[in-house]
């Protein structure tokens, strides 16, 4: 996995010392990079990626998450979570970022290779996509460390692969592997560890031949609350309706399909 050279655009004023950051366009790619502690997600860390956040949350654009050195993170940074005490829980500090992340307005796509544990797997629960490398390593090892996994695993992770799945990993540390995770849709898509980030790009590039607009409200409307429905998207619809990229875009269809057919008359006369 390549690094990227360093953050450029809106996010190149900011200085990282747990990340390496990289602004396109319509993209932001982010790699954790603590390699010397397996990428655990410390403080420091938390603080950088809340300052992405604010950037992405001003800026919305497809953010892509992954690690270095062959580890997406091993979880949190056991020794300052060992010295954390009532306050500290009760203040969130992980599910908080991982909340954040999890509602930025364009979709997170994570990208994991190797350990994704503890944290590092609620990051990735966060995200809107996972894909990985056959050495993916995903789970939640909180219990045997005397504490629960209060960072979203403990009501993410039945949304994501059922319940008695989800009590496999919480309860029982189960550990899944690249091809477990994909059987049960924890990631989608399983690429070797020197073509992920294309496989992520890849990725990206499809949401951004969408309408931008379109896909934030999607997302939007789709986390919002059973109860919501259908009126929420009909107001949302309503949004869309008035948007001009849906003239355009519906334009542009009905003007190549009427190319198309005109192609096919043109063909049967000539």
């Amino acid at each position: 996995m390549v690094a990227p050279d360093g953050a450029k655009g809106h996010l190149g004023t900011l200085e990282f010392s747990t990340l390496l950051v990289e602004e396109r366009e319509d993209r932001v790619v982010v790699l954790l990079n603590r390699p010397e502690v397996r990428n655990a997600i410390d403080q420091q860390m938390v603080d950088e990626l809340h300052a992405v956040c604010s950037a992405l949350e001003e800026d919305p654009k497809v953010l892509i998450i992954a690690g270095t050195e062959g580890v997406f993170a091993s979880g949190a940074d056991i020794a300052q979570l060992r010295e954390r005490r009532r306050d500290d829980a009760l203040q969130g500090i992980n599910s908080t970022i991982f909340v954040r992340i999890a509602k930025l307005p364009m979709p997170v796509i994570a990208a994991l290779d190797g350990y994704c544990l503890g944290g590092g797997a609620e990051l990735a629960y966060a995200a809107d996509f996972r894909i990985g490398t056959p050495s993916v390593r995903i789970g939640n090892p909180e219990t045997g460390l005397g504490i629960l996994a209060a960072a979203g695993a403990s009501w993410r992770l039945k949304e994501l692969v059922g319940e008695p799945v989800a009590k496999e990993i919480l309860l029982a540390g189960r550990v899944l592997r690249a091809e477990e995770a994909l059987g049960v849709n924890l990631i989608t898509e399983i690429h070797e560890a020197p073509v992920l980030m294309d496989g992520a790009h890849s990725l990206a590039d499809r949401i951004a031949r969408q309408d931008p607009l379109a896909v934030r409200i999607t997302k939007s409307v789709f986390h919002t609350p059973a109860e919501a429905h259908p009126i929420i998207d009909q107001l949302a619809q309503g949004i869309l309706f008035e948007s001009q990229a849906k003239f355009d875009r519906m334009q542009a269809f009905l003007d190549k399909k009427l190319d198309k057919k005109t192609a096919k008359e043109t063909e049967k006369k000539a």
